[in-house]
C-alpha cells in the first residue's frame, strides 16, 4: 500500500497515469453518489402501491384527492406524470383522450432526460480508466524492457521501477472501472424500471380516466 501511494509522487515515473485516474475515480464517485441518491431515493416510488391508490381514487371520482397524493409524492417520477394527467383531466366535464395523451407526454419527456442525465459518464469513465491503466502498463515495461539492456544496479532498480508501474497503473484502473461498471449497470437498470412504469402506469390512467368522466 506504501508503493501504491507513493506511485503519486512525482518522483515516480508515471505519476501523470495515477493522477489522471485518481480525478476520474473522484469524479466517478461523485456522480455515482448523486445518481443514486436521484434515481432511487429521489425519483422511485412503489408503483403498484401508489397507482392503486389513484386508481381508487379516479374511480370514485376523486380527483382532487388524487392529485393532492400525487403532489404529495414530491418530486418522484411517476406522480408527477400522474399529477399533469390529473390536471388535465380535471379541467373539463368531458375528458379529451388527445389532451391527455399530450399532457403525459409532456410531463414525461420532462422527466426522462432528468434520469438519464450523467449516468453514461460511469460507463465512459471504467473505459477511459481501464484504457488509462494499459498506458500506464505499456509505459511501464518500455521502461523495464529499456531496463534490460543497460548493466549494472541501475538497470535493476530501473527494471524493478518499470514493473511497478505497469502493475500499479493497471491495478488502480481497475479498481477504478470496476465499480463505475457496477453502479452504471445498477442505476441504468433502475432508471429503466422507472421510466417501463411510467409507461405501463400512464397509459393504464389514461383509459381510466377517459371511462371515468
Amino acid at each position: 500500500m506504501q508503493e501504491f501511494f507513493h506511485s503519486f509522487n512525482p518522483e515516480v515515473s508515471g505519476y501523470i497515469f495515477m493522477w489522471v485516474i485518481l480525478i476520474m475515480f473522484v469524479v466517478m464517485i461523485a456522480i455515482a453518489l448523486e445518481r443514486a441518491f436521484y434515481i432511487i431515493v429521489r425519483s422511485n416510488v412503489n408503483a403498484p402501491r401508489f397507482m392503486a391508490e389513484i386508481r381508487k381514487l379516479v374511480i370514485n371520482g376523486d380527483f382532487k384527492k388524487a392529485m393532492n397524493l400525487s403532489k404529495a409524492a414530491g418530486s418522484k417520477a411517476l406522480p408527477e406524470v400522474t399529477l399533469a394527467a390529473l390536471a388535465e383531466a380535471d379541467k373539463k366535464e368531458f375528458v379529451d383522450y388527445r389532451a391527455i395523451q399530450n399532457a403525459v407526454d409532456e410531463a414525461t419527456l420532462e422527466i426522462i432526460p432528468k434520469l438519464t442525465t450523467r449516468t453514461g459518464y460511469l460507463a465512459m469513465i471504467a473505459n477511459i480508466a481501464t484504457l488509462t491503466g494499459l498506458l500506464g502498463t505499456i509505459f511501464g515495461l518500455i521502461k523495464a524492457f529499456t531496463a534490460v539492456s543497460m548493466a549494472g544496479a541501475e538497470a535493476s532498480t530501473n527494471l524493478a521501477a518499470g514493473i511497478s508501474i505497469a502493475m500499479i497503473t493497471t491495478y488502480f484502473g481497475l479498481l477504478t472501472a470496476i465499480p463505475s461498471i457496477v453502479v452504471y449497470t445498477v442505476i441504468n437498470t433502475k432508471t429503466t424500471k422507472i421510466i417501463d412504469d411510467i409507461d405501463e402506469h400512464s397509459v393504464k390512467l389514461i383509459h381510466l380516466l377517459t371511462g371515468s368522466k
